[in-house]
């Protein structure tokens, strides 16, 4: 099965979005089919592309339009919200013009109740100018009949196909109240004719043109403002496009060519520039970068990037210059993918809109028929057909299916750009709907809740080696090392690389070579004692360290121990917030390791999570969700590697940390961009509050349904004397759609506490009010090679009120941004580096 995507034309309400969905679904060899009114759109699962004229062509006999996506290249050009513009100012026009014709149409109506010139009651009044006055009324609605002809020639067309629509309430109502109208007109002069002016007086005044006229100007009035709401709606969405550079610089035969973005293959070198955004992803293959990710992560502080990193597309240079190497370009780009997740989530059904679609689904009919039962009852009851005709009209104008049909879609729409500002990326409706319901959330350990690559968190020394330091030598036996531990030990600090001859790597013990004309080892105790290395001086440390969950490596020269190492794959530094705002949550948070119980323990201890699984295989970790399930709980999975795949699908909704496998992000309802843990309670509560807002729209659309109806029947008009005029009832209806979109841009507010928390913590350390800036450029002499630009930066970076370095190995200098007065210290720096300070 292919999904394919389709623009929709023709659509008005919620019955036009059942209708089309209810033809498609009905098509051989179509499945999962979403029509979302409010961008639209559909998409259907096919099973032969050959589908696709036929599934346009059965769109058309229900007498709507249909594109490919993709198809149209002028269509695809212009953005959502450039479409929502231009219909915005088409109905801008129809309004104001349509006002033109209504007011006057209003005084020559209403003369008798205003307080207007004597000679204009004069012009009008009954019976001698009962012809001129129905005239004039005539001719003035008539343009405004003209310019809303839209309204008739769409809802007459759909009840010819027997599937009314919105367009057919209106259409009848104000074409109820102009034949009405014209009908009056032939009484009025019939009896003129015969002299009979108390049939005048009796049907003079109640023509109904200026119920038409009002019905269709304030309909267009509801529409034009619901129209400016939902180009609001596709904000984030085209922001996340923008973000995505449209040209790029790439190297070919050493000079520099600029490219359109999708033009560029995997493999080219291209050139980031200050100020520029990054157009694909790749490595860094020379120079460094400060980048501004919040387009595509959500975090607003720069990241540094050197030589070997990866950047991500939709980033932009904030300083800096490189040139990178195109890993992932087009749309397999990071930044094409999130573009594409928001739009399918944004297109997207919740299952809570199944109860709206089916009430849309029967709405207009069933209106229809209150309305006629309510002019026959109001007929036969009382014998007062004007009064019967304005209760039935007021039925067919207040009733609002846009209302049922925009409550969930805008809902979802607005929440998933709203995630994608926040680093949260939602697959679909569903996901959305779901999180918000969890009780338990279950954490991965391993790369999820720990950076997922070890570090040196202790080191002892025991004896102080005469040929350098012990962290030089460790690091010289590491570098020509491939195990995991190994690079945390050369990552440890920056050092000098020493010379190593007779190297012999003992796998899964350790390592041995000859430095200075002296042997050192480094590895396991079990590695020490095989080689004779006595352990006692060091014993007691290292069983210590081991307790707490370390992995201790031993560094020995001879049979003497020199130093040790304790290594630890650390908890991220979002990890204990995390779980603290879950607990704010009422939420359990449990870690899932197959670690062992002291490692498990310890950390569980230190992040603070209410319980702990350890020693646990993959399928372990799915039985324990399931157990949980069984239990009544909704269960969400945080994971980030393959063996997280089989728990992030058994759990009712499963969150993974970008970076992680593919398998399992294809495994996720929900992505984290940013790789922060306390996205998980924000995506949590984003989740919430977009149910909440969904509940709401729906709340209000079928309330206002509930009463609007029988107050516009008259079922309260005996009791208690209330009575709702055409009018009032399309100004009602012109309303109701509004609200719920205007209701559902208030998600916009949502992410302020987080982002007021992000502005604390950047205020916490930036310089007190008055602290003048300055930038420092430092050119080096020296520098041959990255392992030269990162001993740099770091010794620039220990410089008391320096705050932002970067250093360039093509330019060969750097750029510091801190205190007025460090110029000197800067150059100390450099120079105790080892490298010189040109002047």
């Amino acid at each position: 099965m292919e999904r394919l995507e389709f623009d929709i034309k023709g659509m008005s309400c919620a019955a036009c979005q059942a209708r089309v969905e209810k033809t498609v679904k009905k098509i051989e060899g179509t499945s999962e089919v979403n029509v979302n009114l409010l961008a639209n759109s559909m998409s259907v699962e096919v099973d032969d592309r050959k589908r696709v004229p036929v599934i346009i062509d059965e769109i058309k006999k229900a007498g709507y339009g249909a594109v490919l996506r993709g198809e149209n290249p002028e269509a695809a050009e212009q953005s959502g919200s450039d479409a929502a513009d231009q219909a915005y100012r088409e109905m801008k026009t129809r309004f104001f013009s349509s006002l033109v014709f209504l007011i006057p149409l209003m005084l020559v109506s209403m003369h008798h109740m205003l307080p207007l010139p004597h000679s204009f009651h004069m012009l009008f009044a009954l019976p001698e100018h009962a012809m001129t006055f129905a005239l004039t009324q005539f001719i003035l609605v008539l343009p405004i009949v003209y310019l809303n002809r839209k309204f008739f020639i769409n809802g007459f067309k759909a009840l010819y196909r027997r599937s009314p629509n919105m367009d057919s309430l209106i259409a009848l109502g104000s074409f109820a109240s102009l034949a009405y109208g014209i009908v009056i007109m032939f009484v009025v002069g019939e009896a003129l004719g015969r002299g009979d002016t108390e049939t005048v007086m009796l049907y003079g005044h109640d023509l109904y043109f200026e119920g038409a006229g009002t019905i269709l100007t304030l309909i267009t009035l509801g529409k034009m403002l619901e129209t400016r709401a939902k180009g609001k709606t596709t904000k984030a969405i085209e922001m996340l496009s923008s973000s995505a550079p449209k040209t790029a610089i790439i190297l070919r035969d050493g000079a520099e060519v600029e490219v359109p973005s999708d033009k560029v293959a995997a493999g080219d070198y291209v050139v980031i520039k200050p100020g520029m955004g990054v157009p694909v992803d790749g490595i860094i293959k020379e120079g460094t970068l400060s980048l501004d990710q919040s387009a595509v992560t959500g975090e607003s502080i720069p990241v540094e990037r050197s030589a070997g990193e990866e950047v991500i597309s939709g980033s932009v240079n904030v300083s800096g210059h490189a040139v990178i190497q195109a890993t992932r370009v087009g749309s397999d780009s990071t930044i094409r993918q999130v573009i594409k997740l928001v739009e399918e989530a944004s297109a997207s059904k919740a299952p809570i809109s199944r109860i709206a679609d089916k009430i849309a689904a029967v709405f207009v009919p069933i209106v229809m028929a209150i309305s006629l039962i309510t002019f026959a009852v109001w007929t036969i009851a009382t014998g007062d057909i004007p009064s019967a005709l304005s209760f039935a009209i007021s039925v067919l104008v207040v009733s609002c299916p846009c209302a049922l049909g925009l409550a969930t879609p805008v809902a979802i729409m607005v929440g998933t750009g709203k995630g994608a500002k926040l680093g949260l990326l939602f697959k679909n409706g569903e996901a959305l709907e779901t999180l918000g319901k969890v009780d338990i959330v279950c954490f991965d350990k391993t790369g999820t809740v720990t950076e997922g690559k070890p570090k040196v968190t202790d080191k002892i020394e025991y004896s102080r080696p005469a040929e350098a330091s012990s962290d030089d030598i460790a690091a010289s036996l590491e570098a020509m090392s491939e195990h995991p531990l190994a690079k945390a030990i050369t990552e440890y600090k920056p050092y000098e690389k020493l010379p190593v001859s007779d190297f012999k790597n003992v796998t899964g013990n350790g390592a041995e070579g000859v430095i200075g004309g002296s042997l050192y080892r480094i590895g396991s105790a079990r590695f020490m004692e095989a080689s004779g290395v006595n352990l006692c001086e060091a014993g007691a440390d290292g069983e210590k360290l081991q307790k707490e969950g370390k992995t201790v490596i031993y560094l020995a020269s001879g049979d003497k121990i020199i130093s040790l190492y304790a290594l630890q794959d650390i908890e991220k530094e979002s990890a204990a917030e995390a779980v603290k705002q879950l607990d704010a949550l009422k939420i359990r948070s449990v870690m899932l390791t197959g670690d062992n119980r002291d490692v498990a323990a310890a950390l569980a201890g230190r992040i603070g999570f209410s319980e702990y699984k350890a020693e646990l295989l993959p399928g372990d970790k799915e039985r324990i969700i399931k157990a949980y399930q069984d239990e009544g709980h909704k269960v969400a999975m945080v994971g980030d590697g393959i063996n997280d795949a089989p728990s992030l699908t058994r759990a009712d909704v499963g969150l993974g940390i970008s970076g992680g496998t593919d398998i399992a992000k294809e495994s996720a309802g929900v992505i984290i961009v940013n790789k922060s843990l306390t996205a998980v309670p924000i995506a949590i509560d984003l989740s919430r509050a977009v149910l909440r807002n969904i509940k709401e729209n729906l709340f209000w659309a079928f309330f206002y349904n509930c009463l609007g109806i029988p107050l516009a029947a008259g079922a309260f008009y005996a009791v208690l004397g209330w009575k709702l005029s055409p009018m009032f009832a399309s100004a009602a209806m012109s309303l109701s759609s509004f609200c719920v979109v205007s209701n559902a841009l208030r998600l916009n507010f949502f992410g302020r506490k987080y982002k007021q928390n992000t502005n604390k913590q950047s205020e916490a350390s930036a310089p007190e009010k008055g602290e003048e800036k300055m930038v420092y450029e430092i050119k080096i002499d020296g520098m041959m090679c990255e392992h030269c630009v990162k001993r740099v930066k770091e010794a620039l970076e220990k410089v008391p009120g320096a705050e932002t370095v970067s250093v360039s190995l093509v330019d060969k200098k750097a750029e510091v941004k801190g205190k007025d007065g460090i110029g000197k210290a800067l150059e100390d720096a450099v120079a105790a580096a080892g490298y010189d300070v040109i002047k």
